[in-house]
């Protein structure tokens, strides 16, 4: 029996392939992302290759990562920095922490509170983030190699849904699809959610209809954020989005 997902904005109800074949519409189209990018990989091979903003300490293809518990915690403090800013910034604030030594819990743990903030400071809102990188140390410290869960991680101070979820499926590899600007502007347009739907509802359209297998979940997320660079950073191009044909057929 076909399993039928519900138009939040309508109450039109549509059959399951049109998640998936947005999907594959966007893999096609793209290519792997690669996602999530790591300043050490900046000398290899690591690219984007679609290019559009960042292009290093990309893995298109290669799943395996992070391979390391370094690698882990760069990703979580990456998606704690990115919140209200672009990436390019965060890769210099990393970039930055690395020099210093600090990107690490025992680093940044032992890092002058003003030295934290002045090397974080191109990701904006340096007085907080660095106050919530430290939160963030102390509690990777005591994490032991255990994967968190949901709960666990939105109980810690400036870490919400968004950040939650990215840390999960980026540093721990677990099926928790991430919703962020991009995604909500996406389904929007395509009549698949309204405008001001919950967060908790436009990740339930994508993990009730999506297997929920982390590789997927790592290229839809970065698909639909290379997708809403080239269609949704103006208003007045979302009418040229490709996928309204699909959600029409």
């Amino acid at each position: 029996m076909k399993k039928n997902i519900q138009n939040l904005s309508s109450g039109k109800t549509l059959s399951e392939p049109v998640i998936q074949t947005i999907y594959g519409f966007l893999l096609d189209s793209y290519g792997p992302q690669g996602w999530w990018p790591l300043i050490e990989l900046h000398d290899g091979n690591g690219t984007n290759p679609t290019k559009t903003g960042a292009i290093r300490g990309y893995h298109p293809g290669d799943y395996t990562y992070p391979h390391t518990e370094s690698q882990q915690f760069e990703i979580i403090c990456g998606a704690l920095l990115t919140q209200n800013t672009n990436w390019q910034q965060v890769e210099k604030a990393l970039i930055n922490l690395r020099q210093t030594d600090s990107l690490s819990p025992g680093g940044i743990l032992s890092t002058d509170m003003e030295n934290l903030k002045e090397a974080i400071k191109p990701a904006g809102y340096y007085n907080q983030k660095s106050i919530r990188l430290k939160i963030l140390a102390d509690w990777f410290t005591d994490l032991k190699s255990r994967t968190p869960e949901r709960e666990e991680l939105l109980s810690l101070k400036g870490v919400g849904p968004e950040t939650a979820d990215s840390i999960l499926l980026y540093a721990f590899k677990q099926p928790s699809f991430v919703v962020d600007a991009y995604t909500r502007r996406v389904v929007s347009n395509l009549g698949l959610a309204e405008e001001k739907a919950k967060y908790s509802e436009i990740k339930a359209l994508f993990e009730e209809n999506v297997p929920g297998d982390p590789v997927i979940y790592q290229e839809y997320h970065a698909l639909l954020v290379e997708h809403a660079k080239r269609y949704y950073q103006k208003k007045i191009s979302y009418s040229r989005c490709p996928l309204l044909r699909l959600v029409s057929d």
